[in-house]
């Protein structure tokens, strides 16, 4: 069997609105609040369990997506006025980039996580 990602937690100022972002600009499914967390199923294999917490560290979130599903979130980040770039360096000069032949942009999360989708895996030399 192969080993996969099952969850991971993400701190956030507010588990059940952090929840509804990601569920509103990625499309994931917000299932509900279970204990301390606000569940989103990311695919059949991982979801993301949002925990409520004061105090944490920033985190950077990177998710490769088709092509439609790149257009898709970009209309909906452009359309929720975030702040986007095409480097996580540079994550507010309202441009994607264009590595390794795909497409890629970063923007923040309400918490101030860093997130980014990319259309074409990194080419690791």
């Amino acid at each position: 069997m192969a080993i996969t990602l099952n969850h991971t937690i993400i701190n956030a100022k507010d588990n059940v609105a952090s929840a509804k972002f990601y569920e509103h600009i990625f499309g994931f499914e917000f299932v509900k609040e279970w204990g301390h967390f606000a569940v989103v199923i990311v695919n059949d294999t991982l979801t993301l369990d949002f925990f409520t917490k004061e105090h944490f560290s920033k985190q950077h979130y990177a998710f490769k997506v088709s092509e439609i599903e790149f257009d898709a979130i970009f209309t909906r980040i452009k359309e929720a006025n975030l702040l986007f770039g095409s480097s996580p360096y540079d994550r507010k000069n309202g441009k994607i980039n264009y590595n390794y032949g795909g497409r890629g942009v970063y923007f923040p999360d309400p918490d101030g996580h860093i997130l980014e989708i990319i259309t074409t895996d990194y080419v690791i030399d």
